[in-house]
C-alpha cells in the first residue's frame, strides 16, 4: 500500500481566444477535484489573444486560485507551455504541474486519474497516452503514420501530447532544458525515460473546430524530430545508404522522389531545431503584460 500525501497541484493552461472553452473547462475542472484531497489551483497563460475575454459568474468551490498571465506577444502554444512552466517554477509554491489544452480535448474527467497514478509513482512523469482519438479517419490515419515516423527515426515512443503530470524535479529540468522552447513532448521524452501513463482518449472540442489541422500536425510530428535530430539525421542517412543501393538498377524521377524527401525533411528538421533557444526561453517571463486573478 501506498501512502497517500498531500499534494499542491498546479494545472497549467495556455490559451489564445477561446474564452468560451476556457470558461466551460474551469467550471468542469472544478467538478472533477471536488473529491481530491489535494490543493489544485489553475495558471492560465493567455497567449496575446485579440478577443475580449467576456466575464462569466461562476462560484469556484475546489479550485484553490485561478490566475491569468497575459502575453504581450503571440508566441505559439509549445513557447506559451514552456513559459507558464517556467512562471510556476519561478513564482508558485507547488509540488506537481499538470499541463492541459484549454479547449476540451484533453478530459478533465482524467486528472483524478493522473493524480492516482502519481500516488502510486511520485517522482515519476504521468503521461495520458492516447488510445482513441476525436478526429477523423484521415487524421487518425496521419497521426498514426506521425508515431510510427517519429520512433522509427528517432526510436522514441511518443504516445502523448501536453496533458501530463510533472513532478517538480522534472519541471525544473524541463525549465533548463532548450528543447522545451519548441516542443513540449520532445523535451519531456528526452530529460524523463522513466514514465508511467494512463489511456486516454482524445475529447471533443466544447466549441469550434480542432485547430490541429493537417498541418499543424506535420509541424507538430517534425517539431518532437528535431529535438533528436542527430539521431535523425543518422537513420536517415542509413536509409539513404540502403535505399540507394536497392534501387541502383531502376534509378529514374519516381525512385529518386524519396531521396528528394529526405534532404527536404533534413532542411526542415534542421530549422526548426534552431528554435531551440535556451537564452529566450530563459527571457519569457518578461513577454508577461500584466497578472489577472479570477479567484485568489
Amino acid at each position: 500500500m501506498h501512502s497517500i500525501r498531500f499534494m499542491k497541484i498546479k494545472i497549467l493552461i495556455p490559451i489564445f481566444n477561446d474564452w468560451r472553452s476556457l470558461s466551460k473547462l474551469l467550471q468542469k475542472i472544478d467538478q472533477q477535484i471536488k473529491s481530491i484531497n489535494h490543493e489544485v489551483s489553475v495558471l492560465i497563460v493567455n497567449d496575446g489573444s485579440n478577443e475580449e475575454n467576456e466575464d462569466e459568474t461562476y462560484d469556484f468551490k475546489n479550485i484553490k486560485t485561478i490566475k491569468v498571465i497575459n502575453m504581450k506577444v503571440n508566441k505559439g502554444h509549445a513557447r506559451c507551455n514552456a513559459a507558464g512552466l517556467k512562471y510556476i517554477f519561478e513564482k508558485e509554491d507547488f509540488d506537481y504541474v499538470i499541463p492541459m489544452d484549454g479547449d476540451g480535448e484533453d478530459r478533465p474527467e482524467e486528472i483524478n486519474m493522473l493524480i492516482e497514478k502519481s500516488s502510486e509513482y511520485p517522482e515519476n512523469v504521468v503521461t495520458a497516452n492516447r488510445i482513441k482519438r476525436s478526429e477523423g479517419f484521415v487524421f487518425k490515419v496521419c497521426y498514426e503514420l506521425h508515431k510510427i515516423f517519429t520512433y522509427i527515426f528517432t526510436g522514441q515512443n511518443i504516445k502523448f501530447g501536453n496533458f501530463s503530470l510533472l513532478p517538480k524535479s522534472v519541471v525544473e529540468k524541463m525549465i533548463n532544458e532548450k528543447a522545451t522552447w519548441n516542443s513540449f513532448s520532445g523535451s519531456l521524452s528526452k530529460i524523463s525515460k522513466n514514465r508511467k501513463s494512463i489511456p486516454s482518449i482524445r475529447g471533443t472540442r466544447y466549441f469550434g473546430p480542432s485547430k490541429m489541422s493537417f498541418t499543424n500536425l506535420i509541424k507538430h510530428s517534425l517539431s518532437i524530430v528535431s529535438v533528436f535530430k542527430f539521431t535523425w539525421l543518422t537513420r536517415s542517412l542509413i536509409f539513404l545508404f540502403v535505399y540507394c543501393y536497392l534501387v541502383s538498377n531502376f534509378i529514374s524521377i519516381i525512385t529518386l522522389i524519396p531521396v528528394v524527401v529526405i534532404v527536404i525533411l533534413n532542411g526542415i528538421i534542421f530549422t526548426l531545431s534552431s528554435r531551440e533557444n535556451l537564452d529566450e526561453y530563459k527571457n519569457s517571463l518578461s513577454n508577461i503584460s500584466n497578472i489577472d486573478t479570477i479567484k485568489e
